[in-house]
């Protein structure tokens, strides 16, 4: 056969046709699958160079493709490191010289391994930096806040956990950030009284500040409350800061709009009522684990005109004090009581009654609720869009008819470990609104009621129907039919379920959590078709899948690239499946225990070819078993081990299980 001859005929694109200002116009709709925009620029030519200019935001996986990513994309403005365990100061100068001063913003919250003298470069050569999250950087100290310092125009910088830093280093931070709008301290236990009055003393334009389990006293709150634009203030866990401290301040913070004085165990209703004397503008408080929630705090919170949200979580309660909390002339819009000792009817009932214009209610763990609780809620708070009840086990499954007759407005239900039956649930399938939906341990639940559900909650996003024993591959096909937007499903031990819920699912193109653990009945051929239509999968748990095995890995490997986090432990998978996951260049955690046949020499060209691990779950007879060289070469690449001497437990029934587990509340 005769070669053909190249022709000189001109080749019309069509897509000369279109503006750059309306194909700009089209890359900002494909914000929604990452891959979208990588097709995109695939197309031709002209659309590859106008993409490489459109990207402002970038969240590489691995540092060492940097040069290359800021290369093809110069007009970046946001870096999001956070995926990279491995930063290096190499990689800051890369960073500082190819950014230079289009960079805005960096996060380099779970990265490691740089020191100050990248943040040198990193603060001189972008100095349109406004925002850098350091936190968990445990290593830094006082020479990294200094060089951080530099970076005048910074307003946002996060610093949680950098517990070597001390007063010297963030003295430096406040003289040389005189811009900052906020600043997390949380956890920086070498910073006392002096670093923080030293921030509260010169950067005046503080709108933010957290620092939370700080060993400050009264001292630096006085230079605190004086901050101008301060709105949200977290004290949570100063265990220095105690009733006389707190008497002595003058006036409160104008400004201030949230509070938060969780843990402070050495503050009760008296400091509280000095701090917040005088903050006009506070809408929420935040008070769990610690205040007694009795009518003499409920009176010192009165004043507070603007309040709209109040969380006691784990706070010892009286009814007394939640009916002076009714009592308020504030309307609240959102109340916690989570896991609160002393929450009965006749004190919740008294508070919903009074708070009518109420959109979230968290009352998780209050097993001294009744149906009363439940008809006064609806009847009272007919404009709910958030209800968690967790565990409330004293709640008959008739009372669950209320909620969806009464509240359509909802949008997030926890009925976790609850009595809720079928006709519950086709009571709250007239939520249309609906997008959160827990049903973990509800035995009485079958498909039935969760075929409801898929009728008539189109806008569903998250289910979790963890140990929920009713529900089998009948309820699956109807929520997947029906709620085409899911993200998030676990089907955990819900042993009936079979390949045909995988199948089923498979049509679901938003999915991205899969947890179907101790479904024994699963196979390869579900978990192929799963990673045949759900290619924005990032998180997989096939624990006691006993009959997934490589077959399932290898269209996987192909399909679904975007993963992140895969449990296979009890599993049938063998090395050759995990080398088949190696292509996945997303992939950062595997926990792989118990897995029948799996070899040490296998296991270790596994860990070596999957390049971006940063966690593994290991059995622990396999620490003795590889060479010590082969962790060192993983760890300074970024990757933690952790090892688990579990033993192989069967599976307990359902109800024996929820048995067990109130035995241990």
């Amino acid at each position: 056969m005769k070669k053909q001859k190249p022709t000189n005929e001109f080749v019309f694109n069509h897509f000369d046709l279109l503006s750059e200002e309306l194909i700009l116009s089209i890359l900002d709709c494909l914000d929604g699958n990452p891959l979208d925009k990588k097709s995109f620029s695939l197309v031709c030519k002209s659309f590859y160079s106008i993409e490489s200019q459109h990207r402002k935001t970038l969240k590489p996986l691995r540092s060492e493709h940097l040069p290359k990513i800021l290369n093809r994309y110069p007009f970046v403005t946001h870096l999001d490191l956070s995926l990279c365990p491995r930063i290096t100061d190499s990689s800051l100068t890369i960073t500082s010289v190819s950014c230079n001063k289009m960079l805005r913003s960096i996060d380099l919250s779970r990265s490691k391994f740089f020191t100050h003298v990248g943040l040198v470069n990193l603060a001189t050569n972008c100095s349109n930096l406004v925002e850098i999250d350091l936190s968990n950087a445990t290593d830094l100290r006082d020479s990294a806040a200094a060089a951080i310092a530099e970076a005048k125009n910074l307003e946002k910088l996060w610093l949680a956990r950098c517990k070597l830093i001390t007063d010297m280093g963030i003295g430096c931070i406040a003289v040389g950030c005189r811009k900052l709008r906020l600043i997390s301290l949380k956890w920086c236990l070498g910073v006392g009284d002096l670093g923080v009055n030293l921030v509260a003393v010169k950067c005046k334009e503080i709108r933010s500040l957290d620092i939370s389990y700080l060993p400050i006293t009264n001292k630096c709150l006085p230079s605190i409350l004086k901050l101008q634009y301060l709105e949200d203030l977290v004290l949570e866990g100063c265990f220095g800061i105690d009733d006389d401290s707190l008497a002595v301040l003058k006036q409160g913070c104008k400004s201030l709009e949230s509070l938060d004085m969780s843990s402070c165990q050495n503050v009760s209703h008296v400091g509280l009522s000095s701090l917040t004397s005088g903050a006009a503008s506070l809408r929420q408080l935040i008070l769990a684990y610690g205040f007694p929630v009795t009518p003499a705090l409920a009176d010192s919170l009165q004043k507070l005109s603007t309040l709209q949200s109040i969380k006691l979580d784990c706070c010892p309660v009286t009814c007394s004090g939640l009916k002076a909390i009714g009592n308020w002339c504030v309307s609240l819009r959102e109340i916690s009581l989570s896991k609160c000792m002393g929450v009965t009817d006749e004190g919740l009932s008294s508070l919903v009654t009074k708070h009518k214009n109420l959109r979230k209610l968290d009352i998780t763990c209050c097993r001294k609720i009744t149906h009363v609780s439940i008809a006064r809620i609806t009847n009272s708070c007919t404009s709910l869009t958030s209800l968690k009840m967790e565990s409330c086990t004293l709640v008959p499954k008739e009372a669950f008819i209320f909620i969806g007759q009464r509240c359509h407005l909802l949008e997030e239900l926890d009925f976790t470990d609850n009595e809720i039956d079928d006709e519950g649930l086709k009571s709250i399938s007239r939520c249309s609104k609906l997008s959160s939906l827990k049903l973990g341990i509800c035995l009485n639940i079958t498909d039935e009621g969760l075929t409801h559900i898929g009728m008539g909650c189109p806008n569903l996003i998250e289910l979790d129907l963890y140990r929920s024993a009713g529900i089998t591959d009948s309820g699956i096909l109807t929520i997947a039919r029906g709620c085409a937007d899911l993200e998030m499903i676990n089907i955990s031990y819900c042993k009936d379920i079979t390949d045909s819920s995988f199948i089923s699912l498979s049509k679901c193109w938003r999915l991205n959590t899969l947890e179907s653990r101790g479904c024994p009945l699963i196979t390869s051929l579900g978990l192929a078709a799963v990673a045949v239509g759900c290619k924005q999968l990032t998180k997989l748990d096939v624990k006691k899948c006993y009959n997934v095995n490589d077959a399932g890995m290898i269209p996987l490997a192909h399909f679904s690239q975007n993963l992140r986090q895969i449990n296979l432990s009890f599993s049938s998978v063998t090395e050759l499946g995990l080398l088949s996951l190696a292509s996945i260049s997303c992939l950062q955690s595997m926990t792989i225990l118990h897995l029948k046949w799996l070899t040490p020499s296998g296991l270790a060209a596994a860990l070596l070819a999957c390049g971006g691990l940063t966690k593994v779950k290991l059995q622990a007879s396999f620490k003795s078993l590889l060479p010590k060289p082969l962790f060192e070469h993983l760890e300074a690449r970024g990757c933690v081990f952790q090892w688990r001497e579990k033993l192989f437990q069967a599976d307990l029934d359902p109800k024996c299980w929820k048995l067990q587990l109130e035995d241990m509340q």
